[in-house]
């Protein structure tokens, strides 16, 4: 059997990671695990049973402490069983939260019971912030509303973090302008 792999695909809503990530899964023929679409409808749910609107994420506090970490930590548990199997995963999610933590994969390793082997390469997605804020626009989303309706605030705390993670083999991608992301090479896909 290979030893497993962990891709995580790390970047802002609108920066493009999810495109990467699904073309890294399809390439490697992975496991590929979006945050949004294994807890959207459960998030949103949570947030209106408690009386706030479906897509008041980050600028909620309930949302933040209370269904942001069970979120990650099911991405994260759903990560380790196919690990466990000998699947390689391709995580597509912000992260943002959690990138200061140099001890955040560490720790996720340890309690979601991943294979000591694991090897965990994390692709950091960087965007300017007016090709961002232009993305978010166009794509019309509703959970993006706060973000555009508050952009300095999102931006200073979203846009531009450094993942600090120890442990990972880490890749920075910085993208200034909306050129076709095609990924037709394996040096380009991958770390």
């Amino acid at each position: 059997m290979t030893t497993p792999t962990v891709y995580i695909i790390i970047g802002t809503a609108g920066s493009g990671k999810s495109l990467r990530a699904r073309r890294i899964a399809r390439h490697l023929h992975a496991t590929y695990l979006d945050k949004d679409a294994m807890s959207a409808r459960f998030v949103e749910a949570g947030l209106v049973a408690a009386g706030y609107e479906a897509g008041d994420r980050e600028s909620n506090d309930y949302y933040t402490t209370t269904l942001l970490p069970l979120e990650y930590d099911s991405l994260l548990d759903v990560a380790g069983q196919n690990l466990r199997l000998g699947n390689s995963v391709v995580l597509d999610a912000p992260f943002s939260p959690f990138l200061a933590d140099p001890d955040f994969v560490t720790s996720a390793r340890r309690r979601f019971d991943w294979p000591t082997e694991t090897r965990i390469k994390v692709i950091q997605i960087h965007v300017a912030p007016e090709l961002l804020k232009a993305r978010l626009r166009a794509r019309g989303l509703a959970r993006d509303a706060a973000k555009l309706a508050d952009w300095d605030s999102y931006w200073a705390q979203h846009g531009n973090i450094t993942c600090a993670w120890r442990g990972v083999e880490l890749r920075e991608i910085h993208k200034d302008a909306d050129e076709d992301d095609e990924l037709t090479d394996e040096s380009n896909l991958l770390i």
